[in-house]
């Protein structure tokens, strides 16, 4: 779906070296866009794939036209621009629909966050993708922090933000990969239900680990430090 990109395209900073990746994950509403806020004012480069998904259909965009063409133009709004809400309504019921859009979308989500990860720079990078584990983009990174929270309280702060009923918002939580399952992929984790003043100790304490693992790898192979560096949870 739109917020929930699986970019699919073939790494160009593979074969020379590049920078340290941390992919950053976890459910919806979870708290992914807080955590990474938390991280780029300590200096870190953000590649945000929800929000990339957002630009390359801005209006008059070749993707936009292209979804037009596919779904109608009443997946309009008023202006011109995309009626995400409705165009997620549609994608949501039907797989075969949802595999049309992203064939639309998802080349060019990872076209343009690989050309953003080449160009960031940074002693490393976090790299924001809501399906990461889900699409297996998890293999471009070097270690995977998930963003986790209660389900109870994901309900809640779905509800709370885009107006769902509790029955929908509950079938968005299915359409995921379960908490457990992120979980068990995680190599760190922040938790995400408390205070945010908690929350911001967490990221300052993982910048810093990350910052040293970073620092000691030399041409990092994509999924290697995040077998081998161990995992770390709030409580380590």
């Amino acid at each position: 779906m739109m917020g929930t990109p699986t970019p699919d395209v073939t790494d160009p900073a593979a074969a020379r070296p590049r920078v340290w990746r941390v992919g950053l994950t976890g459910g919806i509403a979870s708290g992914k866009t807080a955590v990474a806020g938390m991280f780029a004012e300590l200096g870190i480069p953000v590649i945000d794939t929800d929000l990339i998904s957002r630009q390359i259909v801005s209006p008059g965009s070749p993707a936009l036209q292209e979804i037009v063409a596919a779904f109608g133009a009443g997946v309009l709004q008023g202006d011109g621009s995309l009626d995400r809400p409705k165009l997620r309504e549609i994608v949501f019921a039907d797989p075969a629909r949802r595999r049309q859009l992203e064939a639309i979308t998802h080349p060019r989500i990872g076209a343009a966050m690989a050309a953003q990860c080449e160009q960031a720079g940074g002693p490393y990078q976090l790299v924001v993708v809501p399906l990461l584990i889900e699409s297996g983009f998890d293999r471009h990174v070097d270690r995977i922090l998930v963003v986790d929270c209660p389900e109870e309280l994901q309900l809640s702060r779905l509800m709370t933000r885009d107006g769902d009923d509790p029955l929908r918002a509950k079938q968005l939580l299915a359409a995921q990969l379960s908490r457990a399952g992120r979980l068990a992929r995680a190599d760190d984790v922040v938790d995400n239900s408390g205070p945010l003043a908690l929350t911001r100790q967490r990221v300052v304490e993982l910048d810093a680990r990350y910052r040293e693992l970073a620092g000691r790898q030399h041409l990092p192979s994509p999924g290697s430090v995040a077998q081998n560096a161990g995992k770390t949870t709030a409580t380590d």
